[in-house]
């Protein structure tokens, strides 16, 4: 199975690129928006294209051809202000939901926040509430698609080294996790179809993460 990773210089998309590259099953494609960013792709054997998520969806459902699977890692990250938000983690999700469908890829992964209810973005501070307003409205509008489809919500990330054991359910106790760790929950997902229309909590556990998510009900 070919994944496409969107956002795959990300610190956990380029490690789901790794995993995948080691795997038995599946290939990876990379996402990337700069040619100089292909090189450790190339250099682990990944295919890569280039495209920027604030391009038109045609060009990501370019990208999407061929695929078996995308996974959306893609973030504006924390120095950015509400209007690369916006762009990166609502509109270039909604866009790379749609390329999907354009380029009949079913399997759909995507990355969220570790809670998108309208609660919690009335509660969040006003630096903070954007993000997870735009991750509110991402989760929404892929749900609201007939792509098998699984929303992973992490705790909060950390550059820790991976454990290889998490906590997973649809509700958990907030806490930390490794981003190591949630691209070794996005490979799990990719490997078992029984995450298909499921979305849940992740956090750093004592189980491993195969077993873990296995066992999500």
């Amino acid at each position: 199975m070919k994944v496409l990773v969107i956002g795959a210089n990300g610190q956990i998309g380029k490690e789901l690129v790794s995993l995948i590259q080691k795997s038995d099953s599946l290939t990876a494609k990379a996402m990337i928006r700069k040619q100089e960013q292909a090189s450790y792709f190339e250099d682990i054997g990944a295919e890569t294209v280039l495209v920027d998520l604030e391009d038109d969806t045609k060009k990501i459902a370019e990208a999407a051809e061929g695929a078996d699977a995308i996974v959306f890692a893609a973030g504006s990250g924390p120095k950015t202000g509400p209007d690369k938000t916006m762009l990166i983690d609502l509109d270039g999700a909604v866009k790379s939901i749609e390329a999907a469908k354009q380029a009949n890829v079913k399997r759909f992964v995507l990355i969220s926040s570790y809670d998108t209810t309208r609660e919690a973005i009335q509660e969040a501070d006003s630096s903070f509430a954007p993000y997870v307003a735009a991750k509110h409205y991402a989760d929404d509008w892929l749900r609201r698609t007939d792509l098998d489809y699984t929303i992973v919500h992490p705790g909060m990330l950390t550059n820790d080294d991976a454990t290889g054991k998490i906590e997973a359910a649809e509700k958990v106790e907030a806490n930390k996790v490794p981003r190591d760790d949630i691209a070794q929950v996005l490979l799990a997902c990719l490997e078992d179809n029984s995450t298909i229309g499921k979305e849940f909590q992740v956090i750093a556990g004592d189980t491993p993460v195969k077993e873990a998510i296995s066992s999500l009900k």
